[in-house]
């Protein structure tokens, strides 16, 4: 149980850190509204239940990678993610000040799509799933049970926390 609780409070330590995915869930939830918000919430969220897979079949023997595969798919994230913020800047200098922002790309009904590059990219979960997941993979009495387990108690706070961002926003 307390390993159990460990997970539980590094979880939400790491889904509540602002980071990429938070903002994009903030702007999207600010300029395109909840529902979009929403949306896209459960693109970061597949995303993060990809590489929850690939973790637990790297661990299982089932799957090995590279190292470097994963620093590349690190690196396209961040790229991706700098690409999103420079599109922002530039619509945001071309409009006048008294014209409301346009929408984010998340906005134009891609909310799904764009949720899921940003999580699948970023570097905290890359670095969660690949590196620190495993340490808690015996929390339960069988691997797939603790592999279960951790996906689940993942997948509910990601959802509550990003949730409370998009109501804040």
């Amino acid at each position: 149980m307390s390993l159990l609780l460990a997970y539980t409070l590094s979880v939400l330590m790491l889904v509540a850190t602002p980071g990429p995915v938070v903002a994009l869930i903030v702007s999207t939830s600010m300029n395109a509204g909840p529902r979009q918000a929403l949306l896209t919430t459960l693109g970061t969220n597949a995303a993060s239940l990809l590489l929850a897979l690939l973790a637990v079949l790297m661990l299982s023997g089932g799957l090995a990678l590279d190292p470097r595969l994963i620093h590349w798919i690190s690196v396209l994230g961040c790229c991706f993610i700098a690409w999103l913020a420079v599109q922002g800047l530039r619509e945001a200098a071309t409009q006048p000040a008294a014209q409301a922002p346009a929408k984010p790309l998340a906005g134009r009904g891609r909310g799904l799509a764009t949720g899921f590059v940003v999580g699948i990219g970023n570097p905290k979960d890359i670095i969660f799933f690949v590196s620190f997941f495993p340490q808690f993979i015996q929390v339960g009495r069988t691997f797939e049970h603790s592999a279960l387990l951790l996906t689940l108690v993942w997948v509910l706070i990601d959802l509550a926390v990003l949730g409370a961002y998009i109501l804040v926003a």
